[in-house]
Order: C-alpha cells, then structure tokens, then sequence
C-alpha cells in the first residue's frame, strides 16, 4: 500500500520516458555536497551575526557572546537554511547513482 507520505519520502523518482535501469536507480544524499553547502550558507551567517553581535556585547566572555549567536544560527539552520538547500539543490543533492553491473 503506498500512502502520499511514503511515496514523498521515497527516495526515488522514476522520470518519464526513461529506461527502466534509470528508473529504479536509486536517489541517495550525497553527505560530501551537503556538508560543502551547508557551509557556504553557515560560514556567511556566523561571520555577520558575530559582526553584529560584538558591538553589543563588548565586554562579555566568549561563551556569553555564543550563547546568544547559537540559538540564531540553529533556528536559521532548522527553518531556512536547510530546507532552501534541499529545494533549490535537489538534484546535487540527492544524484541518481548508476547501478553496478553483475
């Protein structure tokens, strides 16, 4: 029985007009390509927070001043950063790997 839910999770996606050993070819996520995204997105986040955060917590330790930058960084990661990265780099992401012969 296929549900809405199981067939969105599915990590395949037969294309149409494709052969049949493309069409069962599985999707994976690619670890090496998020991980290189994720800290182009991180990287420019991080820098401009602590750029705008150090003027107002001059004077404060190091672990105060992330404190307050961690939490932002998390809930922009969560709720922005990697679901735009998943839509808009889908198909970096996730390539279609070709399968082994024998």
């Amino acid at each position: 029985m296929s549900t809405p839910l199981a067939s969105a999770l599915s990590p395949q996606s037969p294309a149409a007009g494709a052969s049949d050993a493309a069409a069962i070819a599985p999707r994976i996520l690619s670890r090496p390509r998020f991980a290189v995204l994720v800290f182009a997105g991180v990287y420019p986040l991080v820098t401009a927070l602590l750029y705008l955060v150090a003027p107002l917590t001059r004077g404060w330790t190091f672990w105060q001043q992330t404190l307050v930058i961690v939490p932002v960084v998390v809930v922009t990661m969560v709720w922005g950063l990697i679901p735009f990265l998943h839509r808009r780099f889908s198909a970096f992401l996730h390539p279609v790997r070709k399968p082994s012969a024998g």
